[in-house]
């Protein structure tokens, strides 16, 4: 099934948690907090302004984002799953710093 948000939404993959804490102690999975990390499967058109004219998204399929802890709905579609959320629940985008080139 293919699933395609509306508006200002957006569907979020949260990242897998560390089962090991920095010590090496295993934490099981009833004890483990759920990441505010995820990866944006999804995104809709955007949203609105009060003359109807359409904002569009910040935000890409592919994107690293930092999320509050209780952000979103959560879904489960095709077995896997997934949060949707307001673009305006996301805290910001997790960019990878860019390797510094060696001088020659």
């Amino acid at each position: 099934m293919k699933f395609r948000p509306l508006h200002d939404r957006v569907v979020v993959k949260r990242v897998t948690a560390d089962e090991k804490t920095a010590g090496g102690i295993i934490i099981p999975d009833t004890a483990q907090e759920k990441p505010s990390q995820g990866e944006v499967v999804a995104v809709g058109p955007g949203g609105r302004d009060e003359a109807g004219k359409l904002i569009p998204i910040d935000i890409k399929v592919g994107d690293r984002v930092l999320f509050g802890k209780w952000s979103g709905t959560e879904v489960k579609i095709d077995g896997q799953e997934l949060l949707i959320m307001k673009e305006s629940d996301i805290m910001g985008v997790i960019e990878e710093p860019v390797a510094k080139k060696k001088a020659a």
